[in-house]
């Protein structure tokens, strides 16, 4: 069993959710144990979330509310936890992002985060640190919940082809991570997804990834990233610069429909049923 240790409840969200946790399951008269049989975790996990050394997941939280009869606390109280998770330079972004009507990004190298599966996600933030990996993906796939709202965002994305040849995590992550962008826009009416071919050569995103943000009663924001950080700006000159820069990479790209073939066509002959490097095959 997890040491019991004292939380400050405001020191962060998930100290705050430990703290509720705890307070919570000893009100409800129940030992860690008995909250796990309850929940199907274990006693020791049920420690770990309370002493914070463990980031609950949505699934945890509801199934938590549930139990405790605790009128969805703790599923409300987990979007704050996920997003907690997020580098502290970035949250700013996913805010304003969550609250925008319409998105427009151009990615050079990888799929747009909101876009990603579970599998590419973790791929890609384990490139760099195996470090809390569970919490960052879960924080990541908590940023697409956006997309499941009444009123989500708009998204028009452009990708360059090289994203779809860059192999993220293996054939079969890539194969999957493909699928769900070729079925994208028959799946999304407010999701159009083109992309970029090779043998456009030079054209207006060399410069790198940018993302246009619009909002009903607030400033348009671009946001760019380098290696360290994000920078976000409503300054009208960078929002000239990109919204021209990303009207010709529009132009430039294939059609929605030309792009989802592609799509499907990259799928299927380079990451269809064939050996990956350990001799295995994947479907």
């Amino acid at each position: 069993m997890v040491k019991l240790r004292d939380l400050d409840p405001s020191a962060s969200p998930l100290d705050y959710y430990g703290s509720e946790l705890r307070r919570l399951r000893e009100a409800a008269g129940l030992s860690q144990s008995q909250l796990g049989s309850c929940v199907f975790v274990t006693a020791s996990l049920i420690g770990q979330v309370e002493t914070t050394r463990r980031v609950p997941t949505r699934d945890f939280s509801e199934r938590v509310d549930a139990a405790l009869g605790t009128d969805g606390l703790f599923s409300r109280l987990v979007g704050l936890v996920l997003r907690s998770q997020l580098p502290t330079w970035f949250q700013a972004y996913a805010e304003m992002e969550a609250r925008a009507t319409y998105i427009s990004t151009f990615q050079a190298q990888l799929v747009y985060g909101l876009l990603q599966t579970e599998d590419y996600a973790r791929a890609v933030l384990g490139a760099r640190t195996d470090n809390n990996l569970d919490a960052s993906t879960a924080a990541r796939m908590e940023r697409q919940r956006i997309l499941e709202r009444e009123n989500a965002p708009l998204m028009w994305v452009v990708l360059s082809e090289a994203v779809l040849h860059q192999e993220i995590g293996g054939h079969a992550v890539m194969r999957d991570q493909l699928a769900h962008l070729a079925n994208l826009s028959a799946r999304r009416e407010w999701a159009r997804l083109q992309v970029l071919p090779f043998t456009v050569g030079a054209h207006a995103g060399l410069p790198g990834s940018f993302t246009l943000l619009r909002f009903e009663n607030d400033p348009d924001l671009v946001y760019t990233e380098d290696f360290v950080q994000g920078h976000m700006t409503a300054n009208p000159q960078a929002l000239k610069e990109g919204s021209l820069r990303y009207d010709h990479l529009r132009a430039a790209a294939l059609s929605v429909e030309s792009s989802a073939a592609l799509i499907a066509r990259v799928m299927e002959e380079r990451y269809g049923d064939k050996p990956e490097a350990d001799g295995h095959r994947v479907a």
